[in-house]
């Protein structure tokens, strides 16, 4: 699936809003992908635990949040990505999902990467925005020595001053030196962590452009976060493309990755 002569892409909501919702994203993001030849991974949380108010939207929980992506994984014949935030939520997630996803604030815990190796399925680690390049081969080591035959690492930016991210191009060659797939999260990069307050901003107007230049360094796929309305959605709008521009973006995505 990654690693291949097409760029992965891993794309969905940033959060399960409703089952109306997801199936309908599901539809849009799969026969994108298929007009495009891109092998997918659709993504989507079931729970957004570490969301800056508590007050803010989780999503429908864990058993409700696999039956629905279950139930994408069958309409839509795709393979399914969700993170997942411990080693009993991992357990269950690996029973139906295709890929576990490590958050970025948890990448360094030894025990949800064992845990997510052992389910046998694809580990996508999201790099935390408090770490650098060369920091990328302990968790790389962590997760093979627990026997992980399939990850990748998500650059998804990092920390600079409050409420800022930036990306280091430099530090996705870096990282592909290591051996494994390195995946561009084009929205998260944009983000501005804590930016409005009770909850994160962003800046979505960026991240095509993030996401083009993340082919012409090389990555092994691309991960955007998309929403039919992403100044309603009730998680991470600021940062999603519309999923009316979904496919223009990665087309040129395409054009730069195909140039060698």
């Amino acid at each position: 699936m990654v690693g291949g002569k097409v760029p992965l892409l891993i794309a969905g909501p940033c959060v399960i809003e409703g089952e109306d919702m997801l199936l309908r994203n599901a539809e849009a993001v799969t026969r994108i992908a298929k007009r495009l030849q891109m092998p997918l991974l659709f993504k989507a949380s079931y729970d957004k635990a570490n969301r800056t108010s508590r007050a803010s939207f989780r999503g429908p929980g864990l058993e409700e949040g696999l039956r629905l992506l279950q139930r994408v994984k069958t309409e839509f014949d795709t393979t399914v990505l969700t993170d997942a935030h411990s080693v009993d939520e991992i357990k269950k997630a690996g029973e139906v999902v295709d890929a576990i996803q490590i958050p970025a604030f948890l990448c360094r815990q030894t025990d949800l990467l064992a845990a997510a190796a052992q389910t046998g399925k694809t580990v996508n680690v999201k790099k935390g925005q408090f770490l650098a390049p060369d920091d990328i081969p302990h968790i790389i080591n962590k997760l093979t020595a627990a026997d992980c035959k399939r990850l990748m690492i998500t650059e998804r930016g990092s920390s600079f001053g409050y409420h800022r991210l930036v990306v280091d191009f430099t530090g996705i060659v870096q990282m592909r030196q290591y051996g494994w797939p390195i995946i561009f999260d084009a929205t998260h990069s944009v983000q501005m962590p804590g930016g409005l307050g009770a909850q994160s901003g962003g800046n979505r107007r960026f991240a095509p452009y993030l996401a083009w230049a993340a082919a012409a360094v090389g990555v092994d796929g691309v991960f955007i976060e998309t929403h039919f309305e992403p100044d309603k959605a009730l998680s991470d709008g600021p940062n999603m493309i519309p999923i009316q521009e979904l496919q223009d973006v990665l087309a040129h995505f395409l054009d730069i990755w195909n140039i060698k």
